[in-house]
């Protein structure tokens, strides 16, 4: 293996939480890991049992010969709690996200974060949390990413009865122009949206 287990556990580790909810295939990890099966089942057993302890909050799962880290069931009513602790309106970040979305669904996060330049999984849960958006489907594909789209809670938030009612966008326009006018078009509801909650 080259390495000693823990700093395999540790790049491992590292993988899985930069895939976030997506996870990453047993192939994934051995063409990254460069390593042999026998090898990264080792090494993703030996993860396994170290979240297995209680005083762990996340966990190894694996469906489908894919890995993703989640976090314990047994901290769900926490987490729901963490979901519904009132925040202030819509950030600017979140705004962003939902402009992509809106204009480019069904979408994955990879593709979100590619046109944003930063990482946007954080920003998508709480969308997701807030029913502005929601999963529409899997990508084709290794991972099977999450496809993200609206919810008929987004048109009703920005007072739209279809998609069709977003503001076009010019055609052959520059990406910055087209997430400017995008950006506008949803800080002027986000007023809205916080007077509404």
């Amino acid at each position: 293996m080259g390495l000693d287990i823990v700093n395999w556990k540790a790049i491992v580790e590292a993988l899985l939480y930069a895939a976030g909810d997506e996870g990453l295939t047993k192939k994934q990890l051995l063409t990254v890991l460069e390593i042999e099966e026998p090898e990264l089942n080792t090494i993703m057993a030996d993860v396994a049992d170290e979240y297995r302890g209680d005083t762990r909050g996340i966990e190894l799962i694996e469906y489908a010969d894919t890995y993703m880290l989640s976090t314990k069931k047994d901290f769900a009513p926490y987490l729901k709690k963490l979901i519904e602790v009132p925040s202030k309106g819509l950030s600017q970040a979140s705004l962003e996200v939902l402009a992509i979305v809106s204009y480019k669904q069904p979408i994955t996060r990879a593709e979100i974060e590619e046109i944003r330049g930063v990482k946007s999984e954080r920003i998508l849960h709480s969308l997701v949390a807030k029913a502005l958006l929601c999963e529409v489907g899997r990508a084709d594909g290794p991972g099977r990413a999450i496809l993200y789209g609206t919810t008929p809670t987004f048109l009703e938030q920005f007072g739209l009865k279809t998609l069709d009612e977003l503001p076009p966008l010019p055609e052959n326009a520059e990406e910055d122009v087209l997430q400017e006018e995008a950006d506008l078009f949803f800080e002027n509801f986000n007023q809205t949206f916080e007077d509404i909650k």
